[in-house]
């Protein structure tokens, strides 16, 4: 899910333009990827600063978590579409969900270490820039919310996602297709 953009070089210090052609890459990897997001970094592991784009589909659960070890500032800047991050209590309680748009009023937002959050596109072809505190290490980047269900488990975030989106009483995802739970694994066509 995850590629990396090559690195300008060091001695020519080449800018690296974050131009249509990258997000269009972006989106299309999302688009077909299963978890419907894809990530494009801009930083190696080690890096002090992590930086990358981050297109997301309106289907795409991504757990609630937080940065808490270390404790971590992400931040989240909207270059295409719209979103929406969701900011819980430690139960899983919304606290607030500020919609950030490429058009505006608001187009990015901060969260604050420990901050339990989550983002959500509201458009297809939502890509955010994200800038968190590095370096990356796997095992301790995020703290996963115990009260939201794991991302392996489609058809529980699926339903996770879709009571999110009616709290804060967004459209439901696709209206006009069943709840994955009841699709027979023998039916193909949908359509």
């Amino acid at each position: 899910m995850s590629d990396h953009i090559p690195p300008a070089d060091p001695a020519a210090q080449d800018l690296r333009p974050i131009d249509r052609n990258l997000l269009d890459l972006a989106t299309t990897q999302a688009r077909t990827n299963p978890r419907r997001r894809a990530l494009l970094r801009y930083h190696e592991f080690p890096e002090p600063v992590q930086r990358m784009l981050n297109a997301m589909e309106p289907d795409s659960y991504a757990r609630p978590h937080c940065h808490v070890t270390p404790p971590k500032i992400e931040v989240f800047l909207v270059l295409r579409g719209r979103a929406i991050v969701v900011r819980f209590d430690e139960s899983g309680k919304i606290l607030e969900a500020p919609q950030i748009a490429a058009g505006g009023p608001c187009h990015g937002v901060e969260v604050p270490p420990g901050a339990w959050h989550m983002a959500l596109a509201l458009e297809p072809d939502t890509v955010f820039y994200e800038v968190k505190e590095g370096p990356y290490d796997p095992a301790r980047d995020k703290t996963f919310a115990p009260w939201a269900p794991p991302e392996e488990d489609a058809v529980a975030g699926r339903r996770y996602l879709e009571g999110i989106r009616r709290a804060l009483r967004l459209p439901p995802l696709v209206a006009h297709l069943p709840d994955p739970a009841t699709i027979d694994d023998d039916e193909d066509d949908l359509l």
